[in-house]
C-alpha cells in the first residue's frame, strides 16, 4: 500500500501541468493518513479502499486541509471532513491533495480559476472540462485511482468526457453534501471520478448513505431502486428527435454519439424516439431563471465583504441573479413542475436516456474569447438532470480525428444508480 501512494505522489511530482493542484497534502500527513488506515486494517475494520489515493476537489472540506472554493479571499480551514471524505478514508483512501475547479463550482470549462486554466490530458490546447477539472484530470492522467468532484449543473461529467474517463452523477441526496460549500445548494451532488465503472460503483457503494447532518440527504426507503427492466437483459433507450441533436458542427462527436448507439443496440437495447424539448426547457431555468439566484444566496456575505475577490466571469454570473424576485422563484417552481410531468411522458417510452455529455470541445483560446456562450454549449445535454432529479453515467465513447476524446451519458430517474452503471459497463466492453 505504501509502495501504492509513494508511485503516486512521484507522478504527481513529475507531471507537467502545476494546475492540477490548489494543495498538495503533505508528507506528514500523508503518513498520518497512511499509518490509520493500516492500523483500522490491522484491526480488521473493513477498508475496501485500502491504499487508494483521492483527489478532491476543492470546495469539498477535507481536515486540516484548506478549502478555497477556487478564491484565495474565500479560503478556511476546516476542523472535520466533509461526509463523503470520511468515509472513504474510514475505508481506507488516502487524500493526496485538492484539486482545482471553476471557481465556487461556476462553470463547465476548467478555466475561471486564478489558480491556473487546468489542462486537458490529451492536447493542453484544449480545455479540461469544469467545474471538476483537476479532479478529473488527476485520474485521467493516472496520478490518482479516484477524483471526488461536484455534479449541479454537468461538473461531474463534462471534464469525464473531455478526459476519456467515467463520471458519476448519482442520484441527489444518495452521497452527503455535507461539508460541501454549495452551489446551488438543492440540487448539488457529490460526483465520482474513476478510470473504470467498476471502481465507481466501489467508491459510490461505500460513500452512499443517509446522513443527517445534510438536510437534502435522502434514506434509501426515499429512492425507489431500480432493477434491470426485462429479466432478459433488454432495455429500451431515448434518443432525441434529430432536430433537437446539437453538435455545434462538430462531426466528429456526431460520428462518435451514433457509433455509440449502436453500441447500446448490441448490448440489448432498443431505440425509441424521444422528444426533449421539456428536458432543453428544464435545462434553461437552471442560469437563465432564478436558480441562479441560488448561487448568490451561497456566497452573498462573502461577496458583500469581498466584492472585489471574484474572477470578472464569476461575477458576472452571479450579478444576473439579483434580477430574480420571489415571484420569479414560485412561476419557475411551477414551470419545473409542470416540464417534470412532461418528462414522465418521455420516461414511460424508455428506460435510459442516451445522450452525447457534450456536443462539441473547445481550446483554451475560445473559451477565453466567448467564456459565457460556449460554456452555455457544453451544458446543452446537462443542464436539466439535477433539475428533473435523474442520476447520469459518463462513460468513454471514442475519439475524434484530432486525438481528442468524446463522451456519452446514461441518463436515468432516482435510483436507477446501479443499473446505469451495469448498461455502461455493457457498453463499454464493446468499446475499441
Amino acid at each position: 500500500m505504501k509502495a501504492h501512494v509513494a508511485e503516486a505522489l512521484a507522478r504527481i511530482q513529475d507531471y507537467a501541468d502545476p494546475a492540477v493542484w490548489i494543495y498538495r497534502t503533505p508528507a506528514s500527513q500523508i503518513d498520518a493518513q497512511l499509518e490509520r488506515a493500516l492500523a483500522r486494517s490491522r484491526q480488521r475494520v473493513p477498508c475496501p479502499l485500502l491504499g487508494m489515493t483521492l483527489a478532491v476537489k476543492d470546495n469539498i472540506d477535507v481536515a486540516g486541509m484548506p478549502t478555497t472554493a477556487g478564491c484565495p479571499d474565500f479560503a478556511y480551514t476546516p476542523d472535520k471532513s466533509a461526509t463523503v471524505i470520511q468515509k472513504l478514508c474510514d475505508a481506507g483512501a488516502i487524500v493526496v491533495g485538492k484539486a482545482n475547479l471553476d471557481q465556487f463550482a461556476a462553470g463547465l470549462v476548467g478555466t475561471r480559476s486564478p489558480y491556473g486554466a487546468c489542462r486537458n490530458v490529451y492536447d493542453g490546447r484544449y480545455i479540461s472540462g469544469g467545474s471538476s477539472s483537476g479532479s478529473a484530470v488527476a485520474v485521467a492522467a493516472r496520478l490518482v485511482d479516484v477524483g471526488i468532484g461536484t455534479d449541479t449543473a454537468g461538473s461531474g461529467r463534462v471534464p469525464a468526457a473531455f478526459n476519456h474517463i467515467v463520471g458519476l452523477k448519482p442520484t441527489r441526496g444518495l452521497l452527503s453534501t455535507a461539508g460541501l460549500v454549495p452551489a446551488c445548494r438543492s440540487l448539488d451532488c457529490v460526483a465520482l471520478f474513476t478510470r473504470t465503472i467498476e471502481l465507481a460503483e466501489q467508491v459510490f457503494r461505500v460513500a452512499r448513505g443517509f446522513d443527517p447532518e445534510d438536510v437534502y440527504s435522502r434514506r434509501p426507503e426515499e429512492v425507489q431502486e431500480w432493477a434491470l427492466p426485462q429479466r432478459d437483459g433488454s432495455f429500451r433507450f431515448g434518443v432525441p428527435a434529430e432536430e433537437q441533436l446539437q453538435f455545434f458542427g462538430n462531426q466528429d462527436m456526431e460520428r462518435l454519439y451514433r457509433a455509440a448507439l449502436g453500441h447500446a443496440e448490441a448490448a440489448g437495447g432498443k431505440r425509441v424516439t424521444i422528444d426533449l424539448a421539456p428536458f432543453l426547457d428544464a435545462a434553461h431555468l437552471l442560469y437563465e431563471g432564478p436558480w441562479v439566484a441560488e448561487r448568490l444566496s451561497a456566497i452573498e456575505d462573502f461577496i458583500a465583504r469581498s466584492p472585489y475577490a471574484l474572477l470578472p466571469v464569476t461575477r458576472q454570473i452571479l450579478d444576473a441573479a439579483s434580477k430574480y424576485t420571489a415571484v420569479d422563484a414560485f412561476k419557475a417552481s411551477h414551470q419545473l413542475q409542470s416540464l417534470r410531468r412532461a418528462a414522465e411522458t418521455e420516461w414511460a417510452k424508455m428506460d435510459v436516456l442516451l445522450l452525447p455529455t457534450t456536443g462539441t470541445i473547445y481550446t483554451i483560446a475560445e473559451v477565453e474569447a466567448e467564456p459565457i456562450v460556449l460554456n452555455q454549449n457544453l451544458g446543452y445535454y446537462t443542464n436539466f438532470v439535477n433539475l428533473l432529479d435523474l442520476c447520469a453515467l459518463a462513460v468513454p465513447a471514442g475519439f475524434q480525428a484530432n486525438g481528442m476524446p468524446g463522451g456519452v451519458t446514461f441518463i436515468a430517474p432516482a435510483g436507477a444508480d446501479e443499473w446505469l452503471m451495469e448498461i455502461g459497463r455493457r457498453l463499454s466492453s464493446r468499446d475499441d
